[in-house]
């Protein structure tokens, strides 16, 4: 590649963003940025540092927050005050709290601002820190429409509610029968609720393209974003085997 390319990928809780944009930014050897693991983290400093039924505090902690956010696809990392938080922010508590924070429009303001920094900063050869200027994939809420609407491609990654729940469901309980899914249910969906106050991320905005997973397996699924990808910005990578 001869200059940085990034790419938006947003959508709803299960659709495989996350996983999906690491292969992608593996496979095109470009930094990678989880803005949900952002909102993840911003969540437990403001357990430890603030009063969560307070806006101005959380906002207040947040802007004083020491986040360092790992961009390896590999092996994205986030360090809190130096303290490897990638799995307490996975927590049952911080789930259950995160829309509390994420819903806060001073919280979503600070954290647009060091998204769109990071997304700049690897698209600067001098500045960037894993990918060397080569771009970034950023996935999450507002990413195609608000953080990075000039992206070079923008996806929304969704797939059919059932598809979602079963994911999610293989992840958090390691099963998808009728119980699992049922526990995973509330909350899949509440968070989609919540967040949609604040966000659009079911209904692609113009210029986003769609990209439906419901029938496809996880490698069609990175292939057929690496296809948007080539088709918007000639940036071709081999199917997967």
């Amino acid at each position: 590649m001869t200059s940085p390319v990034v790419i938006a990928i947003d959508g709803p809780s299960g659709s495989g963003k996350s996983s999906v944009s690491k292969a992608v930014a593996a496979r095109l050897g470009l930094a990678y940025l989880d803005t949900g693991a952002m909102y993840r983290a911003a969540t437990v400093w403001s357990m430890e540092t603030a009063d969560l039924d307070d806006a101005v505090s959380v906002a207040t902690a947040v802007r004083a927050m020491p986040l360092v956010m790992g961009l390896d696809p590999e092996a994205p990392g986030v360090e809190l005050d130096g303290r490897d938080v990638a799995v307490t922010i996975r927590s049952t508590e911080v789930t259950t709290n995160v829309s509390k924070v994420a819903s806060n429009l001073e919280v979503r303001s600070e954290l647009k601002r060091l998204q769109r920094q990071i997304i700049d900063q690897e698209s600067s050869a001098a500045q960037a820190v894993h990918s060397g200027g080569r771009g970034i994939v950023a996935e999450g809420r507002d990413i195609t429409t608000v953080v990075a609407p000039d992206a070079d491609a923008r996806v929304l990654l969704t797939a059919s509610e059932e598809a979602r729940l079963r994911r999610r469901s293989l992840e958090v309980h390691g099963a998808a029968d009728a119980t699992a899914v049922d526990a995973t249910r509330d909350q899949v969906l509440r968070r989609d609720r919540d967040d949609a106050k604040v966000t659009q991320f079911h209904v692609a905005a113009d210029g986003v393209a769609t990209v439906d997973s419901s029938d496809l397996d996880f490698e069609q699924t990175v292939d057929a974003v690496l296809a948007v990808v080539a088709q918007v910005t000639g940036r071709e990578v081999a199917p997967s085997a």
